[in-house]
């Protein structure tokens, strides 16, 4: 009976421990930019914190330098998630391959038009005869803003766009008056403002900008195969986005550790600060939200139109083909209170 006893404890003593990650449990996570970059930070979060653990997953983190090439990565089988953007999958899938976005990492199209805050240039009309620059030659942003600025009154000739690559470099246009303004991403222009310690005012796109076009995608096959465990790798990521909301001095330093960036009392508060006055680019900047990293359907289908309307893909795609909203459901089923205060609590 002794001997029993104390079997019957230890059973259920292992009963209410994590059971530790199995095979099955396994994702390949490819990162659609480089380690360090703003875009990655859920993930890094995620996993730092001990969010993927949590929720018995094994999370292999590796990145691929574009979003591009990680969508074909994952076509090639050599991932389960990626990191990457609506436009990635629309151009994939005129090629064949076939893409899914699960969840969310923005609420907002990320492709705007900015001008320093210190500009003359207060309306889109007033970028008449004005050179706006851009990543390089040929980048879609350059049509989002002809369009936005189509909207003023602008014709094309009107206005021009010139390669000012990315970094330092961009900065450096911008700040010295090569160009008037910048056709960019959203989170780049914020890490800018936060390195170079420079503001912009932004002009955001009136029809595009509540849609959400980035997130992290799987392949049809991957989602019917490994349904569970996405929903799981969802609900880390919904946490992690909420840490970063409540905590930023945290989730700051837990991406400079994932990044495998050196940890420093700088390189923190570098990174706490950029998360501050990012908020509106992560999922979970609305806590009362309770379908965080929800990309709707109907927001896709008016993406995905304007994206045929403008040529940047072939054909339209029905936003079912290109967005799912199966995860969103289990990704926010928590205590989100309980969790508030414990992220909080966080140290």
């Amino acid at each position: 009976m002794k001997l029993f006893v104390v079997l019957a404890c230890a059973i259920v003593a292992l009963a209410v421990l994590p059971r530790p990650a199995v095979a099955d449990d396994h994702l390949t996570l490819i990162g659609g930019s480089f380690p360090t970059a703003f875009y990655e930070v859920l993930a890094d979060v995620a996993q730092q914190a001990g969010f993927f653990r949590e929720e018995h997953l094994d999370v292999d983190v590796q990145y691929a330098g574009n979003p591009a090439v990680a969508i074909q990565a994952l076509a090639g089988g050599k991932g389960d998630v990626a990191s990457g953007n609506i436009n990635g999958i629309l151009q994939g899938y005129a090629r064949g391959v076939r893409m899914t976005a699960v969840l969310s990492r923005s609420p907002s199209f990320l492709d705007v038009t900015a001008v320093l805050d210190s500009s003359p240039i207060r309306t889109l009309a007033d970028f008449k005869g004005k050179t706006l620059g851009v990543r390089t030659v040929g980048q879609p942003t350059e049509i989002y803003t002809g369009q936005l600025l189509a909207g003023a009154g602008l014709k094309k000739g009107e206005y021009a766009f010139a390669p000012i690559g990315s970094g330092a470099q961009a900065i450096e246009a911008l700040t010295t008056g090569k160009v008037d303004g910048a056709a960019f991403p959203y989170p780049e222009l914020k890490t800018y403002e936060n390195s170079a310690h420079i503001r912009f005012r932004y002009f955001f796109d009136p029809i595009l900008k509540d849609i959400p076009d980035d997130g992290f995608i799987a392949s049809p096959a991957t989602i019917a195969a490994k349904g569970d465990q996405l929903a799981r790798f969802c609900r880390a990521i919904v946490k992690a986005s909420i840490l970063i909301r409540v905590n930023p001095q945290l989730a700051a330093r837990y991406f400079v550790q994932g990044s495998g960036m050196k940890v420093t009392d700088d390189a923190v508060a570098t990174e706490a600060r950029l998360l501050s006055i990012s908020q509106d680019l992560l999922p979970a900047h609305d806590l009362t939200n309770p379908r965080i990293g929800e990309m709707p359907v109907r927001g896709i289908e008016v993406l995905a139109k304007y994206m045929v309307d403008q040529g940047l893909t072939p054909q339209r795609i029905p936003a079912s083909d290109l967005v799912t909203d199966r995860f969103i459901a289990f990704a926010n089923d928590f205590d989100r209170k309980a969790f508030i205060a414990r992220a909080k609590a966080m140290k």
